[in-house]
């Protein structure tokens, strides 16, 4: 069925929108959500899934938003599940973003008007290249886009405008979760698994258009404690083992091969995030993160051994490693079920753009989901240079990822 020379999409109208509302989450908060303010877009979506005519479209006290598309077939079509987050990194703000439609982009730099050292070189996001011809968003310079995961809600949200204006594409029940707090760790935490009710869901914040993710990393998070020996400074000779140099030569003496900076592809690495503490006690906070979850035992190991090796000197000083399961890797569980990921491939390649199958260096909230019993790949929005003031989308990427759920709900009919 063509029907995408016809759609009225309203995915870029929508972005703009969202992406003047701050919804930065806060990794040092107790409270969920970590801001009250991402409940202000989770609001907004209640309301314009209610104006399109989503009856169920609701809140929850945590900040959730969950709503459904009625079937309008008469099959028995398994439910399915699309999913983003509201929430924007803490890495960069996310407090007045002036987003700025850049109109058939012809591959020059693109430099920002309020910061001009913030220059997209194509040189240096080779994904450019692709957009010739392209309208390409960006914010101002001073703030983050917040297209991570705003185009992968604004996706949703088009996909179910078009749905709810569109009966000829047939579809089951499909299911709408957006969630806060993704970019802390915390998405999926409060995430009522029975109420969704769906046999497998698909998270719309991936990179490259086409791209269809689902391998993630595994995961553990890691406290290393330094107990050193404090002293009266002015009398410390032959007594201090200072905790904070003990742990400044553990910090320096881990392998470059296991960092961040050195690896790519399908290498894990150790990457210390957070250091707090005084002479006596020292705690070094570290993520640990490897495709093989068998791997992260080792890796934790060789935080361990170098530890060793430093406080050799410091006979006086201990320390202790607490290490925490984070996520794993959804591709165990997806593997189980193939036609998942099988017809979300499908559902790119019917757009028109070619279908690549890609493993993601980091989590998603459906890391989590797939190990809660709901099955989740993640689909390409076309966000790039995300957590950074740098960051762009456009406008074509994320209308191809729209015709790419509309695509996927039609498939999972036709095979019912």
């Amino acid at each position: 069925m063509n029907f995408t020379s016809s759609l009225n999409f309203t995915v870029t109208e929508r972005f703009l929108r969202y992406v003047t509302i701050d919804t930065q989450s806060d990794p040092s908060s107790v409270s969920f959500p970590s801001t009250e303010k991402q409940k202000d877009l989770a609001r907004l979506l209640v309301d314009e899934l209610l104006d399109i005519g989503v009856a169920d479209a609701h809140m929850d006290e945590y900040g959730y938003v969950y709503a459904t598309i009625p079937s309008n077939t008469n099959k028995q079509v398994p439910v399915i599940c699309f999913c983003s987050h509201m929430d924007t990194a803490p890495d960069c703000s996310g407090k007045n973003v002036k987003p700025i439609v850049h109109k058939n982009y012809q591959g020059q730099d693109i430099i920002l008007p309020d910061d001009a050292s913030q220059i997209i070189k194509q040189a240096e996001h080779p994904d450019l290249k692709n957009q010739i011809g392209n309208d390409v968003i960006t914010a101002s310079g001073t703030t983050l886009l917040g297209a991570d995961n705003k185009a992968g809600v604004a996706e949703i949200m088009d996909a179910c405008y078009q749905l709810m204006n569109r009966p000829e594409i047939k579809h089951g029940d499909i299911r709408i979760l957006f969630t806060p707090d993704e970019e802390v760790g915390h998405g999926v935490e409060h995430v009522d698994i029975t109420k969704l009710g769906a046999y497998a869901g698909y998270t719309m914040d991936g990179e490259s258009a086409g791209n269809m993710e689902n391998e993630t990393f595994s995961a553990d998070g890691a406290r290393l404690t330094i107990n050193g020996v404090s002293s009266h400074p002015g009398f410390a000779k032959g007594k201090m083992e200072s905790a904070i140099k003990i742990a400044g030569e553990i910090i320096a003496a881990l392998p470059d091969s296991l960092s961040p900076e050195h690896t790519e592809g399908m290498q894990g690495f150790v990457h210390p995030v957070a250091i707090e503490g005084h002479v006596e006690t020292v705690g070094i906070d570290f993520i640990i993160r490897d495709f093989d979850a068998k791997k992260l035992s080792d890796h934790a190991d060789v935080i361990c051994k170098t530890a060793d090796e430093v406080l050799k000197k410091y006979p006086a000083s201990t320390y202790n490693l607490a290490v925490s399961e984070q996520y794993r890797n959804m591709k165990n569980v997806l593997d189980e079920h193939p036609e998942i990921v099988e017809y979300a491939m499908e559902a790119i390649n019917r757009t028109g753009i070619a279908a690549k199958l890609c493993s993601i260096r980091g989590g998603t909230d459906g890391s989590r989901l797939s190990f809660m019993g709901l099955p989740c790949p993640n689909i390409f929005a076309g966000e790039h240079a995300f957590h950074s003031k740098q960051e762009w989308v456009s406008v074509q990427d994320m209308q191809k990822a729209v015709e790419t759920i509309l695509h996927l709900c039609m498939i999972w009919e036709e095979k019912s």
